[in-house]
């Protein structure tokens, strides 16, 4: 599609912006690095400079930018491997989560790379090097560099999954010189839900269809079920099994709101202390997991973490402290979710956005979310309304949710079941993904 002289001029001066923040990049990447080593692999193909022999054209590109748009891209790379069993795939991600978890994803053939930063040299360099058959962006990343270069190299690229939230819509108007041309480009887009529908196509994109989300094919994974199962035998006090409450995937100050609400009600304190509840806190982002360590030891709680931990090693539970387990692992949400009887859904208790809820429910674990859920709004609202996931007010609110939850053990029943009938009603979307996209090509 023809671009007007406006629009031009907006990519060609966001072309300079992003060659001038480059250096700036390089040091991001190598601090981050010091953390996560993940972040030093292979860094200049985040430039488009690659080593070693081309590889074969014609891959079928998925990009997925962090942990969670992994996980829903291992839903849609298993029904397109149904349509296209020979398929080869070109990997790429962001972030050094995202890099681990896609890794599981690959197989003979296959390829992994970083998604170049979004300069003309570094999108030009990605594609002449693998030359891909088609480029698929799941749920949000567009970058307008990269949509003009695949045009220009006849590549098509859609978007798949894809949400765009109030907040988003609001930002790309903002900027719409460069996010309209983005969003009109791409070759397909096909929506989450109709509310997502209507904010793409505010922005400018031509949205074939609303499939649904991918995150509701996700299955139940038997290694994780066992793996849960053996993790409760460990958790149990004066012979009887724990309760375990989840903080799940937090942010950056919700573990001290927690905290905070936590140790300000003694009467709740002490209920818990005798309930012998266990609480399994697992941060959003790997690099925090020290630091998020050392918050809970400074208070005085009894922590055990995830990578320390032995299998069939009982969990200490000490009557005068509040025992905490810390998920410092990547991959296992599944296994958190299958082993906690309920979770407080991180990122909703601060103005973040709140976390992605379907695989809580996916796995029969009933959510606790904050008033902040405006990057899932559809699935949150949805959730609330069939009865898996219950909103309050703050953490303290929560908090109070929780012991009404484990005092009437009939109601979390009731709760973990409306999960598990809502994913079961809004399976299917992997299918449709598979069969648009063998339409595109």
């Amino acid at each position: 599609m023809d671009l007007s002289w406006t629009e031009r001029l907006a990519l060609w001066a966001y072309g300079v912006m992003m060659r001038a923040l480059q250096p700036l990049l390089r040091r991001k990447l190598r601090r981050r690095g010091q953390q996560e080593p993940g972040y030093l692999i292979n860094m200049p193909e985040r430039f488009g400079f690659y080593d070693g022999l081309a590889p074969e054209p014609g891959r079928i590109w998925v990009h997925a930018v962090s942990l969670g748009e992994t996980r829903a891209a291992a839903i849609l790379i298993e029904a397109l491997r149904a349509v296209w069993p020979d398929m080869r795939l070109l990997l790429t991600h962001s972030t050094a989560s995202g890099w681990v978890q896609g890794q599981s994803l690959l197989r003979s053939g296959d390829a992994q790379a970083w998604l170049p930063w979004d300069t003309p040299e570094a999108t030009r360099g990605f594609l002449l090097h693998h030359r891909p058959r088609l480029g698929i962006l799941m749920e949000t990343e567009v970058w307008p560099v990269l949509v003009q270069a695949c045009v220009q190299a006849r590549v098509p690229l859609a978007l798949a999954n894809a949400r765009l939230n109030a907040k988003s819509l609001r930002s790309g108007l903002r900027w719409s010189m460069l996010s309209r041309p983005a969003y009109r480009c791409l070759s397909a887009v096909w929506a989450q839900s109709p509310q997502d529908r209507a904010r793409l196509e505010h922005l400018g994109a031509t949205v074939q269809a609303v499939l649904g989300n991918l995150k509701f094919d996700v299955k139940p994974q038997l290694d994780a079920q066992a793996l849960a199962q053996v993790w409760r035998k460990q958790w149990h006090c004066n012979g009887s099994p724990c309760p375990v409450v989840m903080l799940a995937s937090s942010r950056e100050g919700e573990e001290a709101l927690w905290l905070q609400a936590l140790m300000a009600n003694a009467d709740r304190l002490a209920a818990f202390r005798a309930g012998c509840v266990v609480w399994l806190l697992v941060p959003r982002h790997p690099q925090r997991f020290d630091e998020v360590h050392d918050l809970m030891a400074a208070q005085g709680l009894s922590v055990v973490r995830r990578s320390n931990w032995n299998e069939g090693q009982p969990l200490p539970v000490h009557a005068d402290k509040v025992p905490v387990w810390l998920g410092d692992s990547l991959g296992e949400m599944p296994v958190y979710f299958q082993s906690a009887d309920m979770a407080l859904l991180g990122g909703s208790f601060m103005s973040l956005g709140g976390q992605n809820l379907i695989e809580a429910a996916a796995f029969g674990c009933p959510v606790i979310m904050g008033p902040h859920t405006f990057n899932f709004t559809e699935a949150a609202q949805n959730a609330e309304q069939a009865g898996a996931a219950v909103r309050v007010s703050d953490m303290d609110s929560a908090l109070d949710q929780v012991v009404r939850w484990l005092g009437q053990p009939t109601e979390l029943e009731n709760a973990r079941q409306k999960g598990l009938d809502l994913v079961a009603q809004s399976r299917g979307a992997a299918q449709r993904y598979a069969q648009a996209m063998a339409g595109l090509l």
